[in-house]
């Protein structure tokens, strides 16, 4: 072949192949937990992103509830073949922090990356809780809510009750149960969703009071559980004992009970600022929330209430790029009028101290003060070592045996003393096994 027709060629295949392939997008796998509306929210974030540059690809993917996505993610992991991006529950932060090299702090990634980032910047109640006692940030929040109790204006009024204002102690709340009760909500006084995160977790944040030893868990995996005294003993006794004439209700050990509230049949119901949605697409009530009730005799409470929902984990063991492009996508969804979007559309808490003063400078909780109640009640004093979270291993499997527990007390088959006790032995048992497994 003469030079002339290998040029020719070469010439042939520049116009008919394209003057050069595009440089292909770099792929980031998103594997999360959101279904329905919320579902409806990750897919648009990562169209959003996708369409705001070019070089990278963010891909949700639903795996699952939040114990199924965080097991397959472990598997895959384990595999080599982990999403670059993985939504833990709360929960599971100790098991994430327990799988050696399976994780990229975020607070490494952004830094890599180039990307600006200031732990500070973040509502210090929420970061804390995905944070190392240094204050390094393991994990990116994302999904956050908080205990808050739920009530039934119209019962109240039925009740001859105040609906503007909602009990503040759990007097007031044992004492409007049973005016409710008598007014004829004779099912169900008041009631909760989440047993033990409810009446354990943040029971214990809101009056200052350990869960357990070494900050809950937040100084070392070595911790024990100290909750079968003080103010957890007080309150489960109060829940048994009303319990017998339906003052208080049990509702079951996950949100599955939350329904009640919304039918009409439990007035007051402690449960996720999450439910806000549900709340209201389905009551037919006028509804309002208030903060969790605490005890006046308790020193120093109300302290803060501790997070629920979601994080982002960045997995270990990817390249540069792919590294790149998460920590740019992490940037796009910390920015200001974008969490303000998502906080004042679907009810998410702004994980930005910028985008919550913003939305309160607008003028927004005015109209929908029930918005600002997790963030109030998150912010209502500086965390202690008390009252930042829980860091417990296996603490998916502990709260099944703390409900079990209390499951027991309130049918009267143990005393609370004796339910406690046993939920407290058993869950330390529990740690010591995970223990193990996380030193292999």
């Amino acid at each position: 072949m003469t030079v002339k027709s290998r040029i020719l060629m070469s010439v042939a295949a520049f116009v008919l192949g394209g003057a050069a392939p595009a440089l292909a997008q770099t792929e980031i796998q998103w594997w999360h937990a959101m279904t329905g509306a919320n579902n409806d929210v990750v897919v648009r974030l990562a169209e959003e992103f996708n369409a705001s540059q070019k070089d990278f690809k963010v891909v949700p993917t639903y795996k699952g509830s939040y114990a199924d996505t965080l097991n397959a993610g472990i598997a895959a992991f384990r595999a080599g073949n982990a999403p670059h991006i993985m939504q833990v529950f709360e929960v599971g932060t100790a098991t994430m922090m327990s799988a050696k090299g399976a994780i990229k702090p975020v607070q490494d990634l952004m830094k890599d990356a180039g990307e600006t980032f200031d732990p500070k910047a973040y509502l210090p109640a929420i970061t804390g809780y995905y944070s190392t006692t240094k204050g390094e940030m393991l994990s990116f929040p994302f999904n956050s809510s908080s205990t808050v109790m739920w009530y039934n204006k119209d019962a109240f009024k039925k009740a001859g009750l105040n609906a503007d204002a909602a009990p503040k102690t759990w007097p007031e709340v044992f004492d409007a149960a049973k005016k409710l009760k008598a007014a004829g909500y004779d099912k169900c006084g008041f009631s909760n969703a989440w047993v033990t995160w409810v009446n354990v977790e943040q029971l214990g944040a809101w009056h200052n009071e350990p869960v357990g030893t070494k900050a809950n868990g937040f100084e070392g995996f070595d911790t024990e559980f100290v909750f079968n005294k003080g103010v957890f003993l007080k309150h489960l006794t109060n829940l048994v004992e009303m319990q017998k004439d339906k003052t208080y209700d049990y509702s079951g050990r996950t949100n599955t009970g939350e329904g009640r509230f919304t039918s009409g049949e439990c007035p007051i119901f402690l449960t996720s600022s999450a439910f806000f949605g549900n709340v209201r697409a389905n009551a037919k009530f006028d509804w309002g929330n208030a903060p969790m009730p605490y005890y006046p005799d308790v020193q120093g409470a109300p302290q803060n209430s501790i997070i629920g929902g979601a994080s982002l984990w960045v997995m270990g063991g990817k390249k540069a790029d792919e590294y790149k492009g998460v920590a740019k996508f992490f940037t796009f969804l910390s920015d200001v009028d974008r969490q303000v979007k998502l906080h004042t559309e679907s009810g998410y808490l702004p994980i930005t101290k910028a985008a919550y003063e913003k939305v309160k400078a607008s003028g927004f909780y005015k109209d929908k003060p029930f918005l600002e109640t997790p963030l109030l009640q998150l912010t209502n004093k500086e965390p202690t070592a008390n009252s930042r979270g829980v860091r417990f291993g296996s603490l998916v499997q502990i709260r099944d045996i703390w409900a079990e527990e209390f499951e027991a007390a309130l049918n009267g088959q143990k005393t609370p003393k004796a339910a406690l006790d046993a939920a407290v032995e058993r869950g330390n048992q529990t740690l010591r096994q995970f223990e193990r497994t996380a030193s292999r």
